[in-house]
Parts: C-alpha cells; sequence; structure tokens
C-alpha cells in the first residue's frame, strides 16, 4: 500500500516530531491550531488532526477573524466549518477589532489565541508559520537595525506555543494542501503592498532569490538558528550577572563585554517596570552610555516613568518622580 503524496507526509512528520519528545503534550491534552483557512495554517490543521488520535491527544482549532472586509465574519465561519469537517473539536471562531496594521492585528491575535487557549484549557497552540516566514522575519530584523535576538526569528517553541513547519518551504505546505483536495483561503492582506511583510515576501525575497541562488531562504533560516543559539548563550551569561538588585556597582558592569552588560541594562530596566514594548535599543545604549562615556551627564529617560541614574559609583534604573525629588542613591 503507497503512503500520503510526499508534501502531505512531510507536514505529518513535521508535526509528530514537534508533538513527541520532552515536550510532549500528556495523554487527552487539548491541542489548538491556529488557523486562518490559508494554506499554511489549513496543511497544519490537516496533519494535526491526523496526527492526534494516533498520539492520544485532542485536536482543537481557532480562527481569528481581525474584522478587515466586509465578508471576513462569513469567511471565518466557513473557515470554522472547514476545521470541524477535518476532525478538529472544539473550534472557536473570534473576533477581534485592532486596527489595520501588522503589529496590532499581531497583539489582537496572541491575545485571542493566549485567552481562548486559558479558557480550554489547551496545553499548546500550534502556530503555521514556515521556512519563508522565518525568512522574511531575519530581513526585517535586518532592516529595523535589530540585535541577535531579533535576527534569531522566530522559536519553534515559546511557551504554550510551538512552530511545527519552521523547516519546511511554503511551497510544500501548498502542495500538501492541493494533494489533499482542500480549498485555501487567500487572504486578500497578504497582498497589500502597505505591509512591510507583504513588500520583503513578494519583492525582496524573490529579487535576492534572482541575484543570489534559491537557496537564499534556507540560508537565512540557518542564520536565525544559529543566531537563536548565540543569544540564548548571551541571555544565560547575563542573567548570571545579573545580582537582581535595584542598583549596580559601576565597576561590577563594566568589567562585562558589550552584549552582555546590555542585556543586564535591560533587565534591570524591565525589572524596575519599563514596558517591554516601549524600551528599545536606543535607551539599553543610552544607560550603557552612563558607563562607558561618563563625564558627568544627567539621568537617562526611560518609558514607564523612569531614568537611569549614576551616583556614587552605582548605576540603578528608579522613578523619575524620585530624581525630580532629588532622592540619590544610597
Amino acid at each position: 500500500m503507497s503512503g500520503p503524496p510526499a508534501p502531505v507526509a512531510a507536514v505529518r512528520v513535521a508535526v509528530r516530531r514537534a508533538l513527541t519528545g520532552p515536550d510532549a503534550p500528556e495523554a487527552g491534552d487539548l491541542v489548538l491550531v491556529a488557523c486562518s483557512g490559508g494554506a499554511d495554517s489549513l496543511a497544519l490543521l490537516a496533519a494535526t488532526t491526523f496526527e492526534a488520535p494516533r498520539a492520544g491527544f485532542r485536536a482543537g482549532a481557532v480562527v481569528v477573524n481581525h474584522g478587515w472586509s466586509p465578508d471576513s465574519a462569513s469567511q471565518a465561519a466557513v473557515v470554522g466549518e472547514l476545521a470541524r469537517s477535518l476532525g478538529a473539536e472544539p473550534v472557536e471562531v473570534v473576533a477581534v477589532s485592532c486596527d489595520r496594521s501588522e503589529d496590532a492585528a499581531r497583539r489582537a491575535r496572541y491575545a485571542a489565541l493566549d485567552d481562548t487557549a486559558s479558557r480550554l484549557g489547551a496545553t499548546r497552540v500550534l502556530l503555521g508559520h514556515t521556512l519563508d516566514d522565518q525568512a522574511e522575519t531575519v530581513l526585517l530584523g535586518l532592516a529595523r537595525g535589530s540585535g541577535a535576538r531579533s535576527l534569531s526569528g522566530m522559536a519553534v517553541r515559546r511557551d504554550h506555543y510551538l512552530r511545527p513547519l519552521l523547516g519546511l518551504r511554503r511551497r510544500t505546505l501548498r502542495d500538501a494542501v492541493a494533494a489533499a483536495n482542500l480549498e485555501p483561503w487567500h487572504d486578500p492582506a497578504n497582498d497589500d503592498p502597505a505591509f512591510a511583510r507583504t513588500r520583503v515576501r513578494h519583492d525582496v525575497l524573490p529579487m535576492l532569490e534572482q541575484a543570489l541562488g534559491p537557496g537564499v531562504v534556507h540560508a537565512l533560516g540557518r542564520t536565525a538558528e544559529l543566531l537563536s543559539a548565540d543569544a540564548d548563550a548571551l541571555d544565560l551569561w547575563a542573567a548570571q550577572c545579573d545580582p537582581g538588585t535595584p542598583d549596580v556597582a559601576v565597576e561590577q558592569l563594566l568589567v562585562l563585554p558589550a552584549a552582555v552588560r546590555r542585556r543586564v541594562l535591560r533587565a534591570m530596566a524591565l525589572r524596575a517596570g519599563a514596558p517591554a514594548s516601549a524600551l528599545n535599543a536606543g535607551h539599553v545604549v543610552a544607560l550603557d552610555a552612563l558607563l562607558t562615556e561618563w563625564h558627568g551627564q544627567g539621568p537617562v529617560a526611560l518609558p514607564g516613568a523612569l531614568c537611569g541614574v549614576r551616583a556614587c559609583g552605582r548605576l540603578a534604573v528608579i522613578p523619575l518622580a524620585a530624581v525630580q525629588s532629588d532622592v540619590t542613591l544610597s
């Protein structure tokens, strides 16, 4: 007896590998697939519903409706019914309200997925990002001038999220859906040039592949994997050097390599209450200048009504109001 078509088998193997081993869900656990109805997430859903009964876990689906078009609600309902026909149970169709921007959509989508997973008691949420998505993420990070953590792209696992398909090309997912006689939905937003990712997908990556060869996507994926390992090592080193106190001796920080020192400074700011979404590399560099370019300068303003100050041989991140009240370091 012949097996499934090669693209279908490749997706099933990727899902099986992601859901086995030390991080495998326990018997009876609910695993949710975030499914937009596009080829990538549809192939992921089909593979997950196939693997679930064989591995002893339950497979459900979440369809997030961003409400960006008049027919988005009806389209989300169609995707929900398709998910049920593939054997997903439960299936949740969740409407969110957000501005028409990539960041707003991402925040709203993950908030909806988190809420649904918590409400249903799901232990894993599977996302359909591919190797092509990873390459796009690395290029977007390069354009922003980001560091190793951002250039390491998307993690295979983060908390309860899993991305089983990061090693597969987008065309493999499309072939898998076609081989299974499934009809994917094409989101018009994926062709909107107002979005930076769309321009990278349709213009930048094809241009790079034409100029440098078809191995560019795989090379960018390997770059992400290598930088992820480097960033993990630097984060671990920084955690070991971070005293966890409100202020740190200048000498204790200056002996550290810049990549480690700046991670400690970022951790100090976050611990003091700086919002992670607002704390950027410029803030951390300015804090670092209190150590490496010290000439008696004043406080460095930080998000969250905080500031970094150097006094008495120590550096601290404290409320801005404390500086305005002339509170000094003890």
